[in-house]
């Protein structure tokens, strides 16, 4: 079984403890299963979880806050992106340098995922390619996660219009999970 750190977990509930407030946090919470709930509550950030618990808070998530689901994972992405990187794991960002940041995806990708590899292939001096490899666990709402925190961890680096774009999803019947990013 894949696992998540918790770190991942806890930018979740705190995304929709700011953005929605306590009461949809517990609602949120409400949506899950008993174990679940007892588990999301002693949540430590170093800490491996399986990826399922992520999986099912997201979907709780994505149903309390209604809306465009694809708005929602990705503003979730986005968030949990924020949170990490101006935390434990600010070191992953090069301010200035996009590039510089998208060459440690492998790296960052082994921080949050004990399972499974990604990597970035450069394609032009604003524009490149991130695929996941071997993950034994999927989705395509995750991808959508994917996508918001590298878009938001671009912009951290200061690249304007930063832009992800999910070409291939091993959910829908891809080989791989790819994303083309791009920047100005």
């Amino acid at each position: 079984m894949q696992r998540i750190k918790g770190g991942a977990l806890k930018a979740r509930l705190a995304f929709v403890e700011e953005r929605m407030g306590a009461e949809a946090l517990a609602r949120v919470l409400g949506r899950v299963t008993e174990g679940e709930r007892h588990e999301l509550g002693g949540l430590l950030a170093t800490k491996w979880y399986p990826l399922t618990l992520q999986l099912r808070l997201d979907e709780a998530i994505a149903a309390e806050a209604g809306g465009a689901r694809e708005q929602v994972f990705r503003q979730l992405g986005a968030a949990s992106a924020e949170r990490n990187l101006t935390g434990a794991h600010r070191d992953f960002l090069a301010p200035g340098d996009p590039l510089a940041f998208l060459e440690r995806v492998p790296l960052v990708y082994s921080f949050y995922y004990d399972q499974g590899r990604r990597t970035f292939e450069k394609l032009s001096a604003n524009e490149g390619r991130i695929t996941t490899y071997d993950a034994p666990h999927v989705s395509a709402e995750d991808c959508l996660t994917i996508c918001g925190w590298y878009t938001k961890a671009l912009e951290m680096c200061g690249a304007k219009a930063a832009r992800v774009v999910e070409e291939e999803c091993r959910a829908r019947g891809g080989k791989v999970c790819r994303y083309r990013v791009s920047w100005s």
